[in-house]
């Protein structure tokens, strides 16, 4: 890599999703920016790697909304505005291995519908139905929030004007509702104990929090997404490094420059401003407009001098409680008589032990049935985790490459084989490479303490922080501020810190420039 520039506008720290939806935008804005990544590649929890010809994601498996415009993805409307696209194959069924049974779903209101009805009986059938009417005012109201006009500080009023305020007020009276957590409005429309276990299982894995925690705004655009007529899931070609990829593309179409390798030990903070950072090789790079951290409260908090935080402040954000971690599972398998299985599967082992107990969950993923450049012919790849359920308390003590911890993954990770025999009894025959992860793993490889998910922030509590900072020109994106976790709430952060350096009229006119000033992209069937 080539050194990294003495001065720049913006130094944005930490090349997740977040980071880089922020440095693409600010860069398309004109900004001159800089995005610093510690590890050897970009994407933070969306990186990818190889190994003998397998292609294996670290992070999100489940994407929707990449694959047509208009769409009220946040993602999808930073990739539009930065001049870039992710071509996807899109697919609509995914299996379910749960107390119920061994069960395959299409995405959508009619089959699940036809689900429910098969499970539970047609009286449970019209209790869903009756759930979606519910909902449905709700799906409209967050399609009706154009995320991007979020502004710290100043709100969308002052960014959409007259026209695109009106269109938001005519739904205020369910705004207030959606800025606090889904629970509430579930259960206030459902009673069928396998309808509100679904919900809630749904819940965790977008926000890594149970039902009563998650979101109302995110549940419900997803439920926006997922129930409109030909809904439908997209899989992008080349994984979570192809959305990785493009962003860095349109960064770097505006100017702006990533440089790997480049962990930043300190952030400079001179007359109460944020003026740069200096790197772990002493390196000090200048930025006239301010900072940006992608990097998680606990570890922002780590590159500040105490000083320079009003202490309420910084105990806060300390004493912020964090998400369980993750155990992966990356398998190259031979893959002859796999093509009858969905492409993902959701395992859960018992639904009175807890959708956030402990190895309750497991997500299982087999990308290369869409994109067979995976994997090497014949072949195919698995990824498999177990969604932010796996207590750092059991990992604190151990060291990589003990026989201590050698054992305690191959127990943990035993959880993967027991669950993916049930879909391929010859698994132990098939196996031609299986490496696990643990959230030591996690801690290394994206640098966030505890190897957490993320900020556990029950939105019945209110919602996440906003990216501002006591500290002038230093703002906050990724996991950690509003709107949370997921792609979705980062691409938002990343764009709202974005924007907190560019003047109004200018995003504006980006608003106009991509058709969400004035309300709604399409309407919630």
């Amino acid at each position: 890599m080539s050194s990294a520039p003495c001065d720049c506008d913006l130094v944005v720290i930490g090349s997740g999703l977040g980071g880089l939806c922020c440095g693409a935008l600010a860069a398309r804005h004109g900004l001159d920016v800089l995005v610093l990544e510690a590890h050897d590649r970009p994407g933070g929890a969306a990186h990818g790697f190889e190994r003998r010809g397998f292609q294996f994601e670290s992070g999100p498996s489940l994407w929707s909304g990449l694959g047509r415009w208009p769409s009220t993805n946040p993602l999808a409307q930073v990739l539009r505005a930065v001049g870039e696209s992710v071509p996807v194959v899109p697919y609509s069924d995914w299996g379910l291995l749960l107390p119920e049974g061994r069960l395959t779903v299409g995405v959508g209101a009619e089959p699940f519908r036809e689900l429910v009805r098969q499970l539970r009986g047609p009286a449970v059938a019209q209790e869903w139905d009756a759930f979606l009417v519910a909902l449905e005012p709700y799906c409209r109201a967050t399609a009706a929030l154009p995320l991007l006009a979020l502004r710290p500080g100043l709100g969308m009023a002052g960014v959409l004007g007259v026209r695109g305020t009106g269109a938001l007020l005519r739904h205020a009276p369910r705004l207030a509702a959606l800025g606090g957590a889904f629970g509430p409005l579930a259960r206030r429309h459902l009673r069928d104990p396998f309808l509100l276990h679904w919900v809630e299982m749904l819940s965790f894995l977008i926000s890594g929090l149970p039902l009563d925690q998650t979101s109302a705004a995110a549940m419900a655009t997803l439920f926006g997404e997922w129930f409109e007529p030909e809904a439908c899931l997209d899989y992008p070609l080349g994984g979570s490094p192809a959305v990785v990829a493009a962003l860095v593309r349109g960064l770097e179409r505006h100017g702006g420059q990533l440089h790997c390798r480049s962990a930043v030990a300190e952030i400079l903070v001179e007359g109460g401003r944020a003026s740069g950072v200096r790197l772990e090789d002493g390196r000090l790079l200048r930025a006239r407009r301010g900072v940006v951290s992608n990097a998680s409260p606990w570890d922002t908090l780590e590159l500040l001098d105490a000083q320079a935080l009003p202490p309420r402040w910084r105990q806060q954000r300390a004493e912020t409680p964090a998400c369980a971690s993750f155990l992966h599972w990356h398998v190259g398998l031979r893959g002859e008589g796999l093509d009858h299985l969905p492409i993902h599967h959701v395992w859960v082992g018992d639904w009175q032990r807890g959708i956030t107990a402990e190895r309750n969950m497991v997500v299982l993923s087999m990308p290369s049935r869409l994109d067979p450049s995976l994997a090497p012919a014949g072949h195919q790849v698995l990824h498999g985790y177990t969604p932010a359920n796996e207590p750092w308390e059991l990992w604190r003590d151990l060291e990589p490459g003990t026989a201590a911890y050698a054992a305690l993954k191959a127990e943990r990770c035993g959880i993967f084989r027991q669950v993916m025999e049930q879909l391929v009894p010859d698994l132990a025959d098939r196996v031609v490479l299986e490496l696990h992860g643990t959230p030591r793993t996690h801690q290394r490889y994206l640098r966030v303490q505890r190897g957490s998910y993320g900020p556990a922030l029950g939105a019945d509590q209110g919602p996440f922080p906003a990216g501002t900072t006591p500290i002038e020109g230093l703002v906050l994106c990724g996991a950690c501020t509003f709107p949370g976790i997921g792609v979705p709430p980062v691409a938002v952060s990343g764009a709202a810190a974005a924007h907190s350096f560019v003047p109004a009229a200018a995003q504006r006119a980006l608003l106009e420039e991509l058709g969400l000033a004035a309300g709604p992209l399409s309407p919630v069937a």
